[in-house]
């Protein structure tokens, strides 16, 4: 091998190495420094060493064939097993001296034939030609990295002699399976996990899914099947989820897609979002395995499902509720029909059994032409026509400050269900139909962007004793003090914002404070709460009006009644009657926004009398008792 290193190193570099470090590291560091390959053994089993020695003239000669050796042979059997004993016992006619040749009777290192594969398994090249050629160098192999100085080595080693070139151009090298802390498996240590207890407990996918998302594959993998379950609830669960919701509702509603279109002057904003992210998901998926990025492509996955399910679903829940066939429920179905549908078409690579099932049952059932199977179908092409950057770009925005909005109420204990007046966001402003949406998600009546927030917001400073201890030493004491100041840190931090410092004096010495001598911390106002990530800053007003706690006690409600329905083992078609007993301020509540209450709980009939499921509650310190009944 020494004789083709340079070859080696050339062929070693053509390689698409995933990592691309494995390339010059630990594979390009041993084509560096390759030794001879001794490529016997001195074993009984293993591939017979095809050489044959004549012990009277010494000449040596390398089988090609079966048809070679029977031909050179007086003795050799028709159905000659070509395995040791009965190889050993076959002579062949020296061509040189006419005397009896033997075979030497070692046998091939078991790597060579592993090397020999990508020929060795069509036959080549006695028959299979074509075959072999179509399919030569492979696309694309993968193994543990420990197999750097076997498999690849040997595949390398072999195709360099005998074609001159690499035998596959891409090459994706896996981190080895440790335990869950990250320990070597050993039955020594008893932390071996038996595969087929997580295969039966899991399911293959689900063990399919961790391995793909868990880590990138060259990385240790730290295996469990806590950790697989885990995997497997945030994504296929909530996939799983999903489609159980519409299916729900399409057999209520006896849905079928094949009879209806997607109309596209019907679609809502959150529809167009939903189908645009779609289909940007399907180029960035595609993209992904076409690069052999199988970790990033799952994780996207991953992200728009969380998406699908947590906000365009949960958002446009109540558009499936009416018991007419409008063109907005018409447009909800055909969407999440649509989605679902490319979903699973681009999700079946990564969980084979998950995607077949949802393909028939929702697929196959209304699509009588559709392939048998979800693996017949092509990959999706990604509709460019539906996508819209820019709405998405709004949409990820919107989430972003939602999010922010969902952590301000959870730092003041305002519970989502509490209206709120207000809400200041500092970003870039977008326009209604957005601020609409983040005013619905976060239950406030009004989204103001603005410029700046500060007005908002107070802060707290104190001294980075890092950068000033050097520069004031003993007048830090005094500089502390000075930052102790009422109204001192909105002082020092708008200075500092509008000129780069801020300066005062001291024991006789002007002190100059710029951003990297002061920890800033933003305080809370009274009646407000804020929280800040990057450059969007959202500010919610918590002061509450009698009106908004009013308001907040029948969402309350609500949310109790609907918690009664699932207790009561309704069904989410069911129609039902709400008793109610309690306090005067409970009774006015009722008769104030009985029609509302009854319409978010399918309610045909609000009356303070009680009958069927009773149940006692405690909702903002008022007693009351609810009942629901089944009409």
């Amino acid at each position: 091998m020494t004789a083709v290193k340079d070859k080696l190193v050339r062929f070693t570099k053509s390689v698409n190495w995933i990592p691309e470090t494995i390339r010059d590291g630990r594979m390009g560091n041993f084509v560096e420094n390759v030794i001879d390959w001794a490529v016997t053994r001195e074993r009984y089993w293993g591939t017979p060493f095809p050489v044959w020695v004549c012990p009277d003239c010494g000449k040596v000669h390398v089988m090609g064939s079966k048809a070679e050796l029977k031909a050179m042979s007086p003795d050799c059997p028709e159905d000659i097993e070509l395995h040791k004993p009965y190889i050993d016992q076959v002579t062949v006619l020296c061509p040189q001296c006419g005397g009896r040749m033997k075979r030497e009777s070692v046998v091939m290192d078991c790597w060579f034939d592993s090397g020999s594969m990508p020929f060795a398994q069509w036959h080549y090249p006695f028959e299979n030609k074509e075959k072999f050629q179509r399919r030569y160098p492979a696309d694309f192999i993968s193994e543990a990295i420990d197999q750097t100085r076997g498999w690849f080595y040997t595949l390398l080693a072999i195709a360099t002699l005998l074609f001159d070139e690499a035998p596959f151009k891409n090459c994706v090298v896996l981190g080895l399976v440790c335990d869950k802390d990250g320990k070597k498996m050993s039955k020594h240590l008893g932390n071996v996990v038996n595969p087929f207890d997580v295969l039966d407990a899991q399911g293959a996918d689900a063990v399919r899914w961790y391995f793909y998302t868990g880590s990138s594959p060259w990385l240790p993998s730290r295996f469990s099947g806590d950790a697989v379950s885990e995997y497997q609830r945030k994504f296929m669960g909530t996939l799983w989820n999903t489609y159980a919701f519409y299916i729900l509702y399409a057999d209520i509603d006896e849905f079928d897609p094949t009879k209806h279109e997607l109309r596209r002057e019907n679609l809502s904003f959150m529809d167009r979002w939903v189908l645009s992210r779609m289909q940007t998901l399907v180029k960035t998926v595609d993209a992904d395995l076409s690069a052999l990025k199988i970790t990033e492509a799952g994780r996207e996955l991953q992200s728009f499902v969380d998406e699908l399910s947590n906000w365009y679903v949960r958002r446009c829940r109540n558009r499936y509720w009416g018991s007419e066939m409008t063109a907005d429920k018409e447009a909800a179905y055909m969407t999440l029909y649509t989605v679902l549908k490319e979903l699973t078409l681009i999700s079946a690579p990564f969980v084979p059994f998950m995607a077949e099932s949802i393909y028939q049952n929702m697929v196959r059932r209304v699509e009588k032409d559709a392939p048998l199977s979800v693996h017949l179908c092509d990959f999706p092409a990604a509709d460019e026509t539906l996508i819209d950057a820019d709405l998405e770009k709004n949409m990820e925005e919107v989430l972003s400050i939602v999010t922010l909005g969902r952590a301000a109420r959870n730092n003041a204990a305002m519970k989502i269900r509490q209206p709120l007046a207000a809400m200041y966001v500092q970003g870039e402003p977008l326009s209604e139909g957005y601020g609409t949406i983040i005013a619905e998600e976060l239950n406030v009546k009004a989204v103001s962007f603005v410029s700046d927030a500060s007005g908002f917001i107070s802060y707290a400073v104190k001294p980075q004793l890092r950068t000033l201890g050097p520069k004031y030493g003993k007048l830090l004491g005094a500089i502390r003090s000075k930052m102790a100041e009422p109204g001192a840190g909105d002082e020092i931090v708008n200075a500092i914002k509008a000129d780069g410092k801020y300066c005062f004096e001291t024991g006789g010495q002007v002190v100059e404070l710029t951003e990297a001598d002061v920890l800033v911390t933003a305080v809370k106002k009274e009646g407000l709460v804020s929280e800040t990530d990057g450059q969007v800053t959202v500010v919610l007003d918590t002061n509450l009006t009698p009106e908004l706690i009013e308001l907040g006690f029948v969402r309350e409600l609500t949310s109790k009644l609907q918690t009664m329905r699932k207790e009561a083992g309704f069904e989410v078609a069911d129609h039902i009657r709400i008793g109610y007993a309690g306090s005067d301020k409970v009774k006015a509540v009722f008769e104030k926004y009985a029609q509302d209450i009854a319409a978010d709980t399918l309610a045909d009939a609000v009356s303070g009398d009680l009958s069927g499921y009773e149940k006692d509650w405690d909702i903002n310190g008022e007693a009351v008792r609810l009942s629901v009944e089944r009409v």
